[in-house]
């Protein structure tokens, strides 16, 4: 079974912070360091890093080709990127003293794929291969449509969360993975109980991840339920937290593990990556991971 993203890929430029900036004030950084980062490509990265076969696809700018050696680096295929006449999506974060962030997008080449690209990709892939999706890329319903004519099992996480998914047909979507507030969104439920009631009542069929922040994460499916709490730690960045979590989620589910096991190798994971700076180079190998959890 083979994993393809159709996702963003971001150049993320990260400022230290004593507190997240207020309107009209003035602030010294820290520091600033620059970092790959897109939720997409974040997220292929723990795919990969979990040990899962995956395929990244989208677009960057002459100013993006550090993502091509990053796939290698890491073993992300990179044969459907394509580097267009486009300024790469981009980022500006500020992280505080309790790493906690804000993030402002620039969605760059990110928003400029093409039907005929996607269709293209989608040729690649079959019946029961996972496609994953966030939403900083556009066209998100024709994908969603062509992927599901395709058979594949389309995984969603639904951030950032605008009107423009209201445009997809939510029905087709076998995996939802996503965090507390984007769950209410969808439902106008405010409770993670109720979050997930409302869910599985639209959508009877998909699995429903619902990560808590500091509360941990519940799953569930069919009726059957599982939660699982956070792994204390040290936090210095949080940017990859949900990213690592999704990954690692899914190439859980690929290696055929119960269910309450994946969640606990994701929040271990999760665990790690928040305890180091930047997105893809925070992210842990599963084997680290996996002595991680023997400890």
């Amino acid at each position: 079974m083979k994993v393809l993203t159709i996702g963003s890929m971001n150049i993320d430029h990260v400022y230290s912070l004593d507190h997240i900036v207020q309107p009209g004030e003035t602030l010294t950084t820290g520091g600033m360091n620059v970092f790959l980062g897109g939720k997409g490509i974040n997220q292929s990265m723990a795919l990969a890093k979990a040990g899962a076969e995956v395929y990244h696809s989208g677009m960057i700018g002459e100013d993006g080709k550090m993502f091509l050696d990053a796939c290698a680096e890491y073993g992300v295929n990179a044969d459907f990127i394509r580097t267009i006449d486009e300024k790469t999506g981009h980022t500006i974060i500020q992280v505080d003293k309790n790493a906690q962030n804000c993030i402002l997008l620039y969605g760059g080449a990110n928003q400029c794929l093409t039907e005929e690209f996607v269709d293209e990709v989608l040729s690649h892939f079959e019946k029961g291969d996972i496609l994953l999706l966030q939403n900083e890329v556009n066209l998100l319903p024709y994908i969603i449509d062509k992927a599901y004519e395709r058979g594949m099992q389309i995984a969603l996480n639904p951030s950032p969360f605008d009107d423009k998914l209201n445009a997809c047909d939510l029905t087709k979507i076998s995996i939802f993975l996503l965090n507390e507030i984007e769950g209410g969104q969808i439902t106008g439920e405010a409770k993670p109980d109720a979050i997930l009631d409302k869910l599985e009542e639209l959508y009877p069929e998909a699995r429903i991840v619902l990560t808590l922040g500091s509360d941990g994460s519940m799953y569930a499916h069919k009726g059957e339920r599982f939660e699982q709490p956070i792994f204390k730690v040290q936090a210095v960045d949080t940017t990859a937290a949900g990213d690592t979590f999704t990954g690692y989620f899914l190439a859980g589910l690929i290696d055929g593990m119960p269910v309450p096991e994946i969640l606990r190798m994701s929040a271990k994971a999760s665990s790690i990556a928040v305890t180091r700076p930047g997105a893809v180079q925070s992210i842990p190998y599963r084997k680290e991971v996996d002595e991680a959890l023997k400890g």
